[in-house]
């Protein structure tokens, strides 16, 4: 193990308190999302990805990479949340194998009533424990981390241009939520 690059100091502090604050902050939000609303963790993050599309759809394997959980997971996840009405399938004409997973009027009539709670709980667990100029720089840093993330799976021929997965689309992993969306 001679040639690993071992965390300094500052580095593994940073690292640790980056983890420690994820896992308890996804851990705070699943229990605020399952006292006040009918939605997991999971389900939020499916239907915020979906109502962020002015359509309500997504391709499976396009949602699969925006929320970055394996195709598999998704496949069950998806199939629970279409038995309890928040989304359904619909094929897709240009592509046999293709679906696209839409959300239902009953999803968005869930997030809409878990979304208040939902921003609040992300207001009083995070932003209101920083002063602006330390979310920005946390704004900052997730970005470069999320950049470098996109630029190792564009490669190095594919273009950068565009970004985003369709027109008027923000970039996929894109930490910009929509106008007036919150969280």
């Amino acid at each position: 193990m001679t040639g690993a690059r071992w965390l300094s100091e500052t580095e593994e502090r940073a690292w640790r308190a980056l983890q420690f604050m994820h896992m308890r902050l996804e851990g705070e939000l699943a229990r605020q999302l399952s006292v006040d609303s009918n939605l997991s963790y999971p389900d939020y993050q499916v239907l915020v990805a979906l109502t962020d599309r002015a359509e309500g759809r997504m391709r499976v394997v396009e949602l699969a990479g925006v929320l970055s959980w394996e195709k598999s997971r998704l496949s069950h996840h998806i199939a629970r949340m279409m038995a309890r009405g928040l989304v359904q399938k619909e094929k897709c004409d240009s592509d046999r194998r293709g679906a696209f997973v839409v959300v239902t009027e009953q999803g968005r009539n869930e997030i809409e009533a878990a979304a208040p709670g939902h921003v609040g709980a992300v207001r009083r667990l995070f932003v209101d424990r920083l002063t602006p100029r330390q979310l920005m720089a946390v704004g900052e840093a997730a970005e470069a981390v999320l950049a470098g993330f996109d630029e190792a799976s564009r490669g190095p021929s594919t273009s950068t241009e565009g970004g985003g997965s369709g027109p008027g689309q923000a970039p996929i992993n894109s930490p910009t939520p929509s106008p007036g969306r919150g969280v």
